[in-house]
């Protein structure tokens, strides 16, 4: 979710001790493509989404700049896979984060993941990804999801 400077001073004068005003606001970011994104079209904007998104998500976290590219990567993959195999006419993304993971998830897709030789975009989410997988979604698709570790920034 991406807060304005309005809303980021709202959530200092609630009366909740500090884990919980993290709680009560999540922390994820969420993206919409209708069904006349072309996949080319749909992984740049989704990557430019990420890119700008991203950085406000994340705020004063120390993630490392290779781990944020590595989720704007990320996004781009799964979101040109599930536009070449759409189930259902949106793609719909969302990109959580704590302090250890950045979580990519985009859906829904028309079937499982294919082999990585058949999909070589794979290699590269697999190598980016500490951990991938799918699950069946609300609209009879695929879900597919990475999870990306969060390294700390250098000195």
């Amino acid at each position: 979710m991406t807060l304005s400077s309005t809303e980021r001073g709202l959530n200092e004068a609630l009366l909740l001790p500090a884990p919980w005003r993290q709680l009560a606001l999540g922390r994820e970011i969420a993206f919409c493509l209708g069904p006349d994104t072309a996949p080319a079209d749909a992984m740049e904007r989704a990557a430019a989404f990420t890119r700008r998104t991203l950085p406000m998500l994340l705020g004063d976290t120390l993630v490392d700049h290779p781990t944020r590219e590595a989720a704007i990567s990320v996004v781009r993959e799964l979101v040109d896979i599930t536009a070449r195999n759409r189930h259902g006419s949106d793609i719909v993304g969302r990109i959580l984060a704590d302090d250890a993971h950045i979580t990519v998830t985009v859906g829904e897709a028309r079937g499982q993941l294919p082999a990585p030789h058949d999909e070589p975009g794979l290699y590269l989410v697999r190598r980016l990804a500490d951990d991938i997988g799918q699950y069946q979604g609300d609209e009879g698709g695929y879900v597919t999801w990475a999870s990306i570790p969060a390294l700390p920034k250098g000195p």
